[in-house]
């Protein structure tokens, strides 16, 4: 028993981390055989139009104060590399200092359906969020000519809260030695009162919304990178150190880089080819013989072991034929009816 545990523990003591990063494990394999593969529905969504928008805006920063603090005397000999990225507080996302993309969305020539007391009627996107609003427009003249209906969008970009800026250095101390070091600082872009505005205009293309039994959803979403540089790409004019305490102040231009994608999406089911299940390997021997499993088996007809099937439904062309029934005394008057 003492062996047993002493395997067990040494098993989980060799799960060490040895590396910074890492490689993703799917759980999906193929041999590249096609006797694997199989059809199987699904219901998802589809997208049925889009729309791709980058916006770009720049930002100055004057005298910014960075960490740490060089010491008495020190001077920076060169700027090695800049960095910027932006600030997100894990333990609050309302945080006002986290760095905001709000996009803000209004259509002409359709219309967000609404509950009512003017609050738009949104439904779970892909993100697992209610991030879609559902879309009505008069599409019965282009239903005709089985076309798309388009609408136009105007939407308002504001950008808010701060980035983070690390700058390698070459520093030289009062003894001229030389060192790298990494300056830091949180940078505010823009207030949430007072945030950074950006529009760009739109057209996208929605399918019918008589001939479906779901309304067509409009989804959008934005992400923001930044990139820094110091202002003049001069140490003397834009980098000020006390020559007392050793502070830093830069002068940066911070330019804010947005994506934004709009997309007119569909509820659909879609037949498609299909390796089989992921299937993990445990990273932890196992003390249990067996373990659950998550998700049920898939019983179909194109499984091999399965002797169930679903009786197909007969439609008007498809002949019955059998010579096996005897029905009594009403079929032979339906007979004798049908001599008459």
């Amino acid at each position: 028993m003492s062996s047993d545990i002493k395997d067990i523990k040494s098993d989980v003591i060799d799960l060490g981390i040895t590396d910074r990063c890492c490689d993703a494990t799917t759980g999906c394999e193929w041999d590249g055989s096609l006797r694997r593969v199989r059809p199987e529905p699904i219901f998802t969504q589809k997208v049925y139009d889009a729309t791709l928008v980058n916006l770009q805006a720049l930002r100055t920063i004057t005298d910014q104060h960075f960490h740490p603090h060089l010491g008495r005397n020190a001077r920076i000999v060169k700027v090695l590399d800049v960095r910027c990225r932006k600030f997100f507080n894990p333990d609050n996302i309302n945080d006002p200092c986290n760095l905001k993309v709000d996009p803000d969305t209004v259509i002409s020539g359709g219309d967000f359906v609404k509950d009512g007391k003017g609050n738009p009627i949104k439904v779970v996107g892909p993100s697992g969020l209610k991030d879609e609003k559902l879309i009505f427009a008069d599409t019965s003249e282009c239903d005709r000519k089985n076309k798309g209906t388009p609408v136009f969008g105007t939407q308002t970009v504001k950008i808010s809260g701060d980035v983070l800026v690390e700058i390698d250095v070459l520093v030289s101390d009062g003894r001229r030695r030389k060192n790298k070091v990494t300056l830091t600082s949180r940078v505010p872009i823009a207030p949430r009162a007072n945030p950074i505005v950006m529009t760009n205009f739109f057209e996208l293309c929605i399918p019918s919304v008589f001939n479906s039994a779901f309304l067509p959803r409009f989804a959008e979403f934005c992400n923001v990178n930044c990139e820094a540089r110091i202002a003049t790409n001069s140490i003397m004019r834009d980098i000020t150190i006390d020559p007392n305490t050793g502070k830093v102040r830069i002068n940066l231009i911070i330019a804010i880089c947005i994506s934004c994608e709009k997309k007119v999406i569909v509820p659909v089911q879609l037949c498609v080819l299909s390796t089989g299940f992921p299937v993990l390997s445990p990273e932890v021997s196992p003390i249990c013989n067996t373990f659950p499993s998550l998700f049920p088996k898939q019983i179909d007809e194109h499984s091999d072991d399965s002797d169930c099937h679903r009786p197909r439904t007969f439609s008007e062309e498809d002949e019955v034929v059998s010579e096996d029934i005897i029905i009594g005394e009403e079929f032979d008057e339906f007979e004798e009816f049908e001599e008459d």
